[in-house]
This record gives structure tokens, sequence and C-alpha cells, in this order.
């Protein structure tokens, strides 16, 4: 059986962002526009933790769904690759 690690294969570094994704169709697709702009600009991302949900409500209607998310990406390079021990 091999084993895969969630993020990065150690020594490595995963960096975590906060961010809100906003829809006007439904949560799910506010954590998937979330990811879809971070991903414009950060490569490697491993996964994402829902934080919380909520939506803006006009004469009854839920009319914008925002969704606060963290989202995981492994560093490239970075601090075990440049390390002095």
């Amino acid at each position: 059986m091999t084993l895969q690690t969630e993020h990065a294969a150690p020594p490595g570094v995963v960096r975590v962002i906060e961010v809100v994704g906003v829809s006007n169709k439904s949560w799910s697709d506010a954590a998937q526009q979330a990811v879809s702009r971070a991903s414009e600009t950060i490569r490697h991302i491993t996964g994402i933790d829902v934080l919380h949900s909520t939506a803006v409500v006009r004469d009854g209607r839920i009319v914008e769904y925002h969704v606060d998310l963290k989202i995981a990406f492994i560093v490239e390079g970075g601090l075990a690759a440049h390390s002095t021990s």
C-alpha cells in the first residue's frame, strides 16, 4: 500500500490564507469562486477549510452567499530549501 500525504511531503511547508468567496448562486459556488480566484495567483492549492457561511437577505430572499474559508497550499522552495543547519 502506498502512503499519500494530504498536503506536502516532509520536509515541506504548507501556508494557509483566509479568504471570502461571494456568489449569487450558492455557498458551494461561493467557495468555488474563492478557490478559482486564488488559483490564478497561487500554485499547489491542496485543500480548503470552510470556517463559516453567511448570506445577504433582501425581501425575504437570499441574494448573496458568502463563505469564509482557509486555503492551504504548498510553499515552493521556501524555508526548508534555504535553511542553514
